[in-house]
């Protein structure tokens, strides 16, 4: 096997993930000019800010299908055309109407590619390091968003005149760079497979990049290939075969917006300010957030084919329970100082990037069969944004009506629930090729 060759691969497809963080993160910069200049309503600031978030819920909705009809491969070139485009058109924009439109395309693109880069990286790893390699593209969305706040900041203070049209712009040259690298990539193996039923071209292809598995994962692919037979529709997401890997896509998104992680990274500064922290302190304690983010990210990145999934996610869920215990009980009054909340905030940053953070992408992409991914990985990416969404417009309103204690309260619950996912019924997939856990998780209904 060409290492190289596999971590060029998934480096490639992963930096998406890098854009995807840049993307969000780089709007907090230019946000309030854009209100100034366009002297708009709260109402329509909102919109405009929220724009991206839209597309990325409809492009994660969506993706499946031209990933499905179209190939892997073609979706990724097409997402980094969507990015190129976004960042040109958002920084080259004369009014509101026409900026939210190309920041809603940047937005279908981010969405597209929490469907299509895990699923492809997961269909040319080989199975003892695809845990490793599908979590790149968690690292590179976290390192995206710390180059977008570093970017920020130096044109910020270039002295520039309408910088903000400079920080939404510059993510035109990383996202030229991944579309021109994108093309050098293969198809995906598995999707020739399941949908050309192009067996030489796959062996090609995995020949290089997992050839101790090769001719087991294309019997097994083809074994599987015939015993779903036909056009597969998404519907079938829910067939009786299908439904327990269906629930368990479901499940690890919908928990992994129910630690509350997005509002805690929206609102970060107010959650300090709301305990009392002074407000420089608290935009100084953001940055804490973004370097634990990483460091952990990249722990969660080195021990996901050595301790497996389950066990990073035992480690993320008891992490969770302690820190947002402590960060409700310092709202509550407790005898815990508020000066210790930031170690709290920063105990939960980290349990989520070494647990769940590390593991949802991976998780997804390879608990579907071939001829289901693109729609199972559509299905879950698609969970997570619309709860991110959720989450995100209604925590401000609870946290001001019933405190944000009740809340942090209410989000540790939720992850003792994961914890008995976890523990009870979430499967072990480390060094397993992809139409092993297939057979695994299928067996009963075969």
């Amino acid at each position: 096997m060409n290492k190289n060759y596999v971590l060029f691969l998934s480096i490639t497809a992963a930096l998406g993930g890098f854009l995807f963080g840049f993307d969000t993160a780089v709007i907090s910069g230019a946000e309030r000019d854009i209100q100034a200049l366009w002297q708009l309503s709260d109402w329509t600031h909102g919109l405009a800010v929220a724009m991206a978030l839209y597309g990325t819920v409809i492009g994660a909705l969506f993706g499946g299908i031209p990933a499905d009809k179209f190939g892997r491969k073609a979706s990724l070139v097409w997402i980094g055309v969507f990015y190129l485009v976004s960042a040109m058109g958002s920084a080259l924009a004369h009014d509101v109407n026409t900026f939210m439109f190309f920041r809603f395309l940047g937005g279908l693109g981010v969405g597209a590619s929490s469907v299509v880069a895990p699923m492809y990286i997961s269909e040319i790893a080989p199975a003892k390091r695809r845990g490793q390699l599908v979590a790149l593209y968690q690292f590179n969305i976290v390192f995206g968003i710390l180059v977008a706040y570093f970017s920020n900041y130096l044109i910020g203070t270039a002295n520039l005149t309408e910088a903000w049209r400079w920080m939404l712009g510059v993510e035109a040259i990383p996202a030229l760079i991944y579309s021109i690298l994108i093309i050098k990539v293969p198809k995906s193996p598995r999707w020739l497979i399941a949908k050309k039923h192009d067996y030489e071209g796959a062996r090609e292809i995995l020949t290089k990049t997992d050839p101790e598995g090769v001719d087991e994962a294309i019997s097994l692919a083809i074994e599987e290939s015939k015993e779903i037979k036909g056009n597969v529709v998404w519907t079938a997401l829910f067939h009786p075969r299908f439904r327990k890997v269906t629930f368990f896509a479901f499940l690890i998104a919908f928990f992994n917006q129910m630690s509350g992680i997005n509002a805690i990274i929206y609102f970060a500064p107010r959650i300090f300010e709301a305990a009392g922290i002074a407000t420089e302190d608290a935009l100084f304690s953001t940055i804490g957030i973004g370097v634990i983010n990483i460091v952990f990210t990249m722990l969660g990145l080195y021990l996901i084919d050595k301790l497996g999934r389950k066990v990073l996610m035992y480690i993320g869920s008891i992490g969770y329970i302690i820190s947002l215990s402590l960060m409700a009980y310092s709202y509550f009054g407790g005898m815990v100082s508020n000066t210790l909340l930031p170690w709290f905030v920063f105990v939960f940053i980290a349990s989520h990037a070494i647990g769940q953070g590390s593991v949802i992408w991976v998780f997804i992409s390879e608990i579907f069969p071939n001829e289901l991914r693109a729609f199972g990985q559509s299905l879950g990416s698609f969970t997570h944004w619309i709860f991110a969404a959720v989450i995100a417009n209604l925590f401000p309103f609870f946290a001001s009506n019933f405190g944000a204690g009740n809340i942090f309260a209410f989000f540790a619950l939720m992850m003792v629930l994961q914890l008995l996912w976890v523990a009870f019924k979430m499967p072990e997939t480390k060094g397993k090729s992809l139409e092993e856990i297939q057979k695994e998780l299928q067996k009963e209904h075969v």
